[in-house]
């Protein structure tokens, strides 16, 4: 309802500059079109989304197959997105040469890379695990001994297509050119997942387990400051704000920990008590 008044409040916005239309609708009416305080903050209210854990994408690239070239280069997507925490819309732009497997760096450059706006920023690889950095490795090797791919072709390019004996189209293989938009991105990581019987995790939830991992690696300002930085946030309450709310799990946990220490501390004042009536008691019999 609310994005519903809000697009008829802009459209009669625009109406009251529109020649026969000034005199009958003035500016001001479109704001008939507010919705109501509550409604305004359901609707923003945000609400708790499940979000992938490290655990679960080890388990998805484990049982994901990798015998093609084309199967080894779904496997490194899913690979590359929890190593990089880089956004589905970018994915599909990188190039061989944007990555340095040496230095395990992601260099997000928006002259060439879709990133969000036009940042250029280097990213080093997540600690989420080495298995996701041999997937990765493995599958760029291949690229380079097997299609003699060079810096500047794609890293996860499209399907080499042809028409089968069905007059259908197969995919032969993988060709030199870019995804035109992240959907195929998407579509592989949610087959992935949910073959391996896990909800579907949009990328940007991925970027959410990224941050509450950092949330529990984290002990300095300074740590904190490279870890958002790697995430592409110039500000790090950026992150805070965007992805650092506690999840319920984690909150029931801490809240009834502040019950815990509670009870603990009135045990330890009735402790004291006792042992300072019996040293009185102690005195008194001398």
């Amino acid at each position: 309802m609310t994005s519903t008044l809000r697009n008829l409040k802009a459209f009669f916005l625009w109406l009251a500059e529109r020649p026969g239309y000034k005199s009958r609708i003035s500016f001001s009416d479109a704001e008939y079109f507010n919705p109501t305080a509550a409604h305004a903050r359901i609707a923003g209210a945000r609400r708790e989304s499940r979000v992938p854990t490290i655990e679960q994408f080890e388990a998805v690239v484990a049982a994901m197959p990798s015998e093609t070239i084309v199967q080894c280069r779904d496997r490194a997507i899913v690979a590359f997105l929890i190593l990089s925490g880089a956004r589905s819309g970018s994915i599909p732009s990188f190039t061989l040469n944007h990555i340095d497997l040496a230095a395990q760096t992601v260099f997000h450059d928006a002259r060439d890379v879709k990133t969000k706006g036009a940042k250029t920023f280097t990213s080093v690889f997540f600690p989420v695990g080495e298995q996701f950095v041999k997937i990765l490795a493995d599958y760029v090797a291949r690229l380079k001994s097997e299609l003699l791919f060079g810096p500047d072709d794609p890293i996860f390019p499209a399907p080499k297509m042809a028409h089968g004996p069905d007059r259908g189209f197969v995919v032969l293989g993988l060709s030199r050119d870019h995804w035109r938009n992240a959907s195929p991105v998407r579509r592989i990581v949610r087959s992935a997942f949910e073959a391996a019987g896990f909800d579907y995790p949009n990328p940007h939830r991925v970027r959410k387990t990224l941050a509450r991992l950092g949330e529990r690696k984290v002990h300095t300002p300074e740590e904190w400051k490279a870890w958002t930085q790697n995430l592409g946030h110039e500000n790090e309450m950026t992150t805070f704000r965007g992805y650092g709310e506690v999840p319920l799990q984690r909150q029931t946990e801490i809240m009834r920990g502040f019950v815990r220490n509670t009870v603990d501390s009135g045990i330890d004042d009735q402790i004291a008590k006792l042992e300072q009536i019996a040293s009185a008691l102690r005195a008194a019999a001398r």
